[in-house]
This record gives C-alpha cells, structure tokens and sequence, in this order.
C-alpha cells in the first residue's frame, strides 16, 4: 500500500514557542517532543532543544513561560506548557486524523512532515492550515510505499484565478484536449459565455502557471 509524505512550510507560524525561538537565538531546532492534553484540563507539553552554545531565552520573546531542563556544550533543552486554547499549527493538522511526525523550525518559520494516506486528506490538512495561517506552502511531496519512484508534482489550484480555472474545467469537461477535439475554443468560449480571444488569454495564462508549477518543482 502506498501513501503520501509532505513537508508543510509555514513562514509567519505566529504564536508558535518553537519559531520564535529560531528567531530569537538564529539557531534551528531539529528536536521537538509534544505531549497531548490528559483529560482536557492538562496542559500540553512540549520540548525542544537547540543546538550550538548555550543560548537563555527570554520568556517574553517565546510569548511562553520556559523551562530549561538542561544544558552543556552541545546545547540547551527546554520545556513548556501550552495552553490548550492556543491556536496551533500542530493540532490543526491533527484534526484530520494525521499525525504530524515530524517537527522542525528554522529562522522563525515552522516545518511539518505528515503522512497520508491520499491527496484529499493532505489537501484538507493545507486548507486548515491556510485558513488560520498566512504563507504556508506545500515544501515537499513524495509517494511512499510500493511505489517509491514516483516522480510527484505539487500544483498549487489556487495560484489560478477563478475564470482560469472556469476556463481549464469547462475546456477539459467539453474534450477540447482530447485528441481528436471533441469541442474547439469556439465551443467552449461560447458555453463560457466569453469570446474566443479572451478564453485563449485566460487559456494560456492558466497553462503557464500549471507548467511553471510542474518543471519548476
């Protein structure tokens, strides 16, 4: 069976403890343990550690009251709690039933590696995220399992404009691709309800950003 790998970027993480602290001390953190809330009275926990010469951090600056567990020359540990009404990039993903298996942060933006077992669920993870977030980004995406050498593309939809993607859904539903065309530009312009020069521009403007998006990734 195989399933999908992706590497959620989010570059402004807000109120997340971990980000700020790469902001803070410019070193990135690799090592990040969470706990759940036990009963929903509990508080999560969570730890980090960041590497390089011993760094304090200054509560306020994390927006969290900090523990510092240990440290020696390979770095600092810390640990805090966080308040379970506190929007959290981690959770969100959560709520879909996904796991986040992996959690890093680098010069204040947050990297999250999930797994699913389809597209749907891992574009609704990216869609929770986006609504509650500004710029988060698909980074990475890899099929694992049977099929490991799968060579996957991320197309990001929503760089289109409505009428492109009117137009790309009404063009492809009418087989202006197929070969033989079932249908001409003039068809589908007219069942659009546009004419022929403007339905080939958004044609073309939707097809640069597609392509953009599958050589360039």
């Amino acid at each position: 069976m195989s399933g999908l790998s992706a590497t959620v970027v989010l570059s402004d993480p807000e109120n997340c403890p971990v980000a700020r602290a790469t902001s803070a001390t410019g070193e990135s953190i690799e090592d990040v343990s969470r706990s759940s809330p036990v009963g929903g009275e509990a508080p999560p926990v969570e730890e980090f550690s960041i590497g390089g010469e011993p760094t304090p951090l200054d509560d306020e600056v994390v927006g969290v009251e900090l523990s510092r567990i240990s440290s020696n020359e390979h770095g600092d540990v810390y640990r805090f709690d966080r308040p379970i009404d506190d929007a959290c990039a981690c959770e969100l993903v959560e709520v879909e039933g996904t796991p986040v298996s992996s959690i890093r942060a680098e010069e204040g933006a947050l990297y999250l590696t999930v797994r699913a077992t389809d597209v749907e669920t891992l574009s609704a993870i990216v869609g929770r995220l986006r609504e509650r977030f500004d710029g988060v980004e698909l980074q990475q995406l890899l099929r694992t399992g049977e099929d490991e050498s799968a060579d996957l593309a991320l197309v990001d939809r929503s760089q289109l404009t409505d009428r492109q993607r009117e137009v790309l859904e009404t063009a492809h539903e009418m087989g202006y691709f197929e070969y033989p065309k079932r249908a001409n530009a003039g068809d589908v312009a007219a069942a659009i309800g546009i004419s022929r020069s403007t339905f080939s521009e958004h044609l073309g403007a939707a097809q640069t950003k597609l392509l953009d998006s599958i050589l360039e990734a």
